[in-house]
């Protein structure tokens, strides 16, 4: 059974900064593309950031200079740095993963809980 666990969410002052965490277990024969995506009352959900198993990232543009993402392929696990938050990134935040289990071997993408990020003003 894999599974994708999200932590580090929380309260935070607009201008301040929060680190999420997101590790997958379970019995992973490959983990591929890592990413973040967020979902804000009454709006669809949508990209913040990806990474490749390679490195390789890519930012949505309102999260651009402001967020790191980043990975440990030895912990299976992705981070998101946050910086100079703004209340506008206030959402529920999700890790999700492109991984392929050791059975079936078939690859499929994977979603975390979900982890709330409040900005106040």
């Amino acid at each position: 059974q894999v599974q994708l666990v999200e932590s580090g969410g929380g309260l935070v002052q607009a201008g301040g900064s929060r680190r999420l965490s997101c590790a997958a277990s379970g019995r992973i024969f490959s983990l591929n593309t890592m990413g973040w995506y967020r979902q804000a009352p009454g709006k669809q959900r949508e990209l913040v950031a990806t990474i490749i198993s390679d490195g390789d990232t890519n930012y949505a543009d309102s999260v651009k200079g402001r967020f790191t993402i980043s990975r440990d392929n030895a912990k299976n696990t992705v981070y998101l740095q946050m910086n100079s938050l703004k209340p506008e990134d206030t959402a529920v935040y999700y890790c999700n993963a492109l991984l392929t289990p050791t059975w079936p071997r078939v690859s499929k993408y994977y979603w975390g809980q979900g982890t709330q990020v409040t900005v106040s003003s």
